[in-house]
């Protein structure tokens, strides 16, 4: 059974790229289109790790890995951020938030495969 990825970016282009190649490396992917979206998505279902931006509208991508890691049920998800973002202060914002990996874009899918396969659940 292939894992699951939740995939979170206000950048429809950029969700597409970052689903074809989780999608090509065997993992099933759920999108959502900001913090709020894909919280909703949220819904019981086993997300093995999710992919996030930081920039978004509505929830930004640190306060959603806050509420993430409040919810019972995904507060051990693995959360990898992948943001223009590159500033220390930001990326400990993240880590302190609960994200374990940061990826600055422009990204590289082997890069971002090498990150997820070393972090998704089991």
């Amino acid at each position: 059974m292939a894992k699951t990825i939740m995939v979170v970016d206000d950048s429809a282009s950029l969700r597409q790229m970052v689903g074809i190649a989780l999608r090509g490396a065997g993992y099933d992917v759920i999108e959502g289109s900001d913090g709020r979206d894909a919280l909703g998505k949220l819904d019981g279902r086993k997300v093995h790790l999710i992919v996030s931006d930081v920039n978004m509208p509505n929830m930004d991508g640190i306060a959603f890995v806050k509420a993430v890691k409040a919810h019972p049920g995904y507060k051990f998800t693995p959360v990898v951020m992948l943001t223009t973002e590159n500033q220390e202060a930001r990326m400990l914002e993240g880590r302190n938030a609960g994200a374990k990996a940061w990826i600055v874009k422009p990204f590289k899918p082997p890069e971002l495969l090498d990150a997820v396969s070393r972090l998704v659940l089991p």
